[in-house]
């Protein structure tokens, strides 16, 4: 009995010890089950506050992390070749560790062109506006999206970003003309890269001196290759746009054929100036001379715009100096009867030096970066570009090329200097500024010989660096000469009204008549209406094209007429079917389109 007892006491015992011990680990598992949910939610807040450190805008991060697993990165690009695309991603992603971008493939991601592998002849797409330079291709890594449970942690970046190259940001012209440019047109593309929109340049780059310009373009600070390491090993950015347009350079640097314009320009001067004119506003700078000017007689408009006449003369301290710059300044002043004022990038701040150049009757220079300030210069002013001794104007124009562009209407003047004697060299500089001592004897002695610069490619050229870097004491009578020459063919531009450019629609109702007169003489007539356009216009001179030709023929017959209607006699058949093209044409060279191709029979 005592043991049957005892027994039941061991029994209930050990079935208390093990509920007791099931309790406890159950507690435990419970415990170590919030403890890793709170570990995940510490984590979760962890890369918020991380998200939340890239910008103001809010983030859901568990929304972020979920819609990045479920859904992937989706792309979707405009642009046929890799030259001209631009690409919208959702959730591209940055891997900091093995700077690569990476696309994660779900069942509902999207890509925009499906290219396969030819995404890798040669890229993607250009991250700059620099056409297909192979040190400027994008591309992404793949990896499919369920790859994210072994990888770390990804930081969301909530703002729409545009991720670029900028080009050189060093340099002054390369900063204009590669970057800020296409960067404003880029985000005109796009409704949502808008100011509050984030720049994301993947270059390598430092800031550079001229980062204040960059920053004009959106209210957020932008974001620096070796910056995104500080926020984690992956970056996703939420929505991002990849690449820039190429549409507003006017200029290629010689890669692959000597340097000179694009031969496809498609920037005009208005929308340079509707540029310029942005970034002084952002620089609260104000251009008097633009503004319509009201009362008071047309004499008293002529002397005041006189008397507020001045000229610029680009200063520089290190390299490429004018010898005798003070010598010039007295010359101009007493030529044109106006003051003389001189700017320094070295010496004065940017803003400071543009609300100067904005409202300059002349801008006088050495060839340099500084010369695309001419982008700002008012209408009519005229730009005067001075080049050392051995190289030639004519096969180094990105300035006259942008004063050249219509719209800009700007009067541009080389002078260059002819004469050895008025030249210092630095054979012993560095080569990148021009030194030559590091080279054999025998291409020494050629370099210095040498009369002229020959067409070469970019960039390390040491003829072309020891010539440019030169310092030059201009000859003040053959610049004066030369001056005042190039004047008289500077036209006479009211500085407040830009030229037109409208171009001609198409002509209406467009007919035609035919008619045989013997078997071998057929007379075919053809008339139209006016383009509609033409009525709200006040045009200088209108005129018509018209094309004639034969069916089955390659050549046509051109012809240039003034009137609505023309009865066409020679060379016209009986019998035959003729094929007629009809355009106007403004002012000698805004083409419209063709109408209709018209089938007349005789």
């Amino acid at each position: 009995m005592r043991a049957s007892v005892a027994g039941c006491r061991m029994s209930v015992g050990a079935l208390l010890n093990g509920l007791l011990v099931s309790v406890v680990a159950a507690l435990l598992w419970k415990y170590s089950k919030l403890s890793e949910h709170a570990a995940l939610l510490e984590e979760e807040l962890h890369m918020t506050r991380q998200s939340q450190e890239l910008s103001q805008a809010h983030i859901d991060y568990h929304v972020a992390l979920q819609a990045l697993q479920e859904h992937g990165t989706r792309m979707v690009c405009t642009g046929k070749m890799h030259t001209d695309r631009i690409c919208r991603f959702d959730y591209l992603c940055y891997c900091s560790e093995a700077e690569e971008f990476v696309f994660f493939h779900s069942n509902s991601s999207v890509m925009l062109p499906n290219l396969g592998s030819r995404r890798f002849q040669p890229a993607l797409l250009d991250l700059s506006s620099v056409e297909d330079h192979n040190t400027q291709y994008f591309n992404f890594l793949e990896l499919p999206a369920a790859a994210l449970k072994f990888m770390p942690k990804p930081v969301f970046v909530p703002d729409v970003t545009l991720i670029l190259n900028r080009f050189n940001p060093d340099n002054l012209m390369h900063v204009f003309h590669d970057d800020l440019l296409p960067i404003f047109y880029t985000m005109k593309q796009y409704s949502d890269l808008d100011d509050e929109a984030r720049l994301v340049f993947m270059e390598g780059w430092s800031e550079g001196p001229h980062f204040d310009l960059y920053r004009i373009l959106s209210s957020k600070q932008p974001l620096l290759k070796e910056q995104l390491r500080n926020f984690g090993k992956l970056m996703c950015f939420t929505k991002s746009y990849v690449g820039l347009s190429k549409m507003t350079t006017w200029y290629q640097y010689g890669f692959v054929q000597p340097q000179g314009p694009k031969a496809n320009i498609l920037v005009s001067g208005n929308e340079i100036r509707q540029f310029a004119r942005a970034l002084m506003e952002k620089m609260n700078i104000t251009r008097v001379e633009e503004a319509e000017k009201d009362g008071g007689s047309a004499e008293d408009e002529k002397e005041k715009e006189k008397k507020d006449d001045y000229i610029v003369v680009f200063s520089r301290s290190t390299t490429r100096l004018i010898l005798n710059e003070a010598e010039l300044i007295m010359a101009l002043a007493q030529e044109f009867h106006m003051r003389v004022v001189t700017v320094s990038l070295e010496e004065q701040s940017f803003p400071s030096i543009i609300q100067v150049i904005s409202g300059a009757s002349m801008l006088v220079s050495m060839h340099g970066a500084q010369l695309i300030t001419s982008l700002f210069l008012p209408r009519g002013a005229v730009v005067v570009e001075l080049f050392p001794f051995a190289v030639n104007p004519e096969q180094y124009t990105p300035y006259k090329t942008l004063a050249s562009l219509p719209g800009m209407d700007l009067h541009y003047i080389s002078w260059r200097n002819t004469k050895e004697e008025n030249t210092i060299t630095h054979p012993d500089r560095p080569w990148e500024q021009g030194g030559i001592a590091h080279l054999e004897k025998e291409e020494r002695e050629r370099i210095l010989a040498s009369k002229e610069v020959p067409r070469h490619l970019c960039c390390r050229n040491p003829e072309w660096l020891f010539r440019i870097y030169q310092d030059t004491l201009v000859d003040i009578p053959s610049f004066l000469e030369l001056l005042k020459e190039g004047m008289k063919t500077k036209p006479s531009l009211k500085k407040s009204k830009p030229a037109s450019t409208v171009h001609p629609g198409r002509v209406r109702e467009p007919q035609c008549q035919t008619s045989v007169q013997t078997t071998n003489e057929a007379k075919l007539t053809v008339s139209w209406q006016i383009p509609w356009n033409l009525k709200y216009l006040k045009v200088r001179e209108v005129k018509y094209e018209v094309w004639i030709q034969e069916q089955g023929e390659n050549t046509y017959m051109p012809y240039i007429l003034p009137q609505q209607n023309y009865t066409f006699s020679e060379n016209i058949k009986p019998f035959t079917t003729y094929l007629v093209w009809v355009r106007c044409i403004f002012n000698k060279n805004l083409l419209g389109p063709f109408a209709d191709v018209l089938m007349c029979r005789t």
